[in-house]
């Protein structure tokens, strides 16, 4: 159940405020082509994405979502991935329809706003800048900040004593089962976007507290914290 008035609002990052699947997936093809495997393509990537990009590559190679991938194949496979991504961490991926103006509205009125995904730093700061919302969040984890992610609570609880607020109080954006379950065994009240990427499956079956088309639904459902001159 969302708290009347949320005292801090953490966001996922891929699938909720970005679409970076163009940029993955054009990493994955090349990694697989230098391999000598058969490029994956856009749409089976959409499916894989949101545990990180070690299980983004394992699934990559097996083309299945849970099976490991031969580990000498993976060995090599990975630091390639990794060296092709950070130079294509975003020249393809770009923000969804009404995140910016959204995060700036909540920012203005007074909502501490912080970031949590499982991308690993490297890439996640990059991207955030890149696309000109950094500086909306006060405390971006990622997914090597911590010694446990998603959907484990410890990065949402974490983010919440940074911000001295109880986990009642705390409302977290995402777009996966992964955010659902991290959010429920926090204590966080949780969102999804309806567009996310969920491994095809709807997000609606998680029974998350509300799911959103538009990131510009959220200020219409949260209470306004304060005035603040335009």
């Amino acid at each position: 159940m969302l708290p009347r008035h949320p005292a801090m609002i953490l966001f996922d990052v891929d699938g909720t405020l970005v679409d970076s699947v163009p940029d993955l997936a054009w990493c994955v093809d090349r990694m697989m082509e230098r391999l000598g495997l058969p490029p994956r393509g856009e749409r089976q990537v959409r499916n894989w994405v949101g545990n990180g990009v070690e299980a983004l590559v394992r699934r990559a190679l097996t083309g299945h979502m849970d099976h490991g991938p031969d580990p000498e194949l993976y060995a090599r496979a990975y630091p390639l991935f990794l060296e092709l991504y950070a130079d294509n961490t975003s020249k393809r991926s770009y923000l969804y329809p009404g995140v910016a103006e959204t995060l700036r509205h909540l920012k203005r009125a007074g909502y501490p706003l912080g970031s949590v995904t499982n991308k690993a730093q490297q890439f996640t700061i990059p991207l955030l800048e890149q696309l000109g919302i950094r500086n909306c969040f006060e405390i971006v984890i990622s997914g090597d900040s911590l010694p446990r992610k998603k959907p484990d609570p410890l990065p949402l609880l974490h983010a919440a004593e940074f911000f001295h607020v109880a986990p009642q109080d705390a409302l977290m954006v995402g777009d996966s089962v992964s955010d659902v379950r991290a959010a429920r065994a926090a204590g966080f009240a949780i969102f999804c976007m309806s567009y996310g990427y969920n491994h095809g499956e709807d997000i609606r079956d998680a029974q998350p507290d509300a799911v959103l088309e538009c990131m510009t639904e959220l200020p219409g459902l949260l209470p306004r914290r304060r005035s603040v001159a335009s």
